[in-house]
């Protein structure tokens, strides 16, 4: 998954830390809270070793993206989390619930498999 070296320790080190934050999410008491630091810290460390190794990457071959459109697809995903929130907290049936999260998933999905990709393949590297 990583290029070089560097971004493999970095990546390691994120997967590490989100495995133990969320052993600490999951256990109770004061080894669980202190699991949980741990892992925020391991987070927190992979973030900024990440960030510093971000320069040596070099130019980036893409071009720009349109900003416009990535910001109606994550609008729409969001959008359909929302739909599927508020049905579950509108209604007490059954059938309601399943309806509105099917539609909420169906609103997320439009916007993850049909305006998101638009937009990022629209100055994609393999068109130049």
């Amino acid at each position: 998954m990583a290029a070089t070296k560097q971004q493999g320790g970095v990546f390691t080190i994120f997967l590490v830390g989100l495995t133990v934050a969320c052993a600490g999410v999951a256990l109770s008491g004061g080894m669980g809270k202190l699991l949980l630091l741990v892992g925020i810290v391991l987070l927190g460390v992979s973030f900024w070793k990440s960030f510093q190794i971000k320069p040596a990457e070099g130019k980036i071959a893409l071009g720009s993206q349109p900003a416009v459109t990535k910001l109606i697809g994550l609008v729409v995903v969001l959008l359909g989390w929302g739909i599927v929130l508020m049905g579950l907290h509108l209604t007490d049936s059954v059938g309601g619930r399943m309806t509105a999260s099917v539609v909420g998933l169906v609103v997320s999905l439009a916007g993850v498999l049909f305006i998101l990709p638009t937009a990022c393949n629209k100055n994609a590297i393999w068109k130049a």
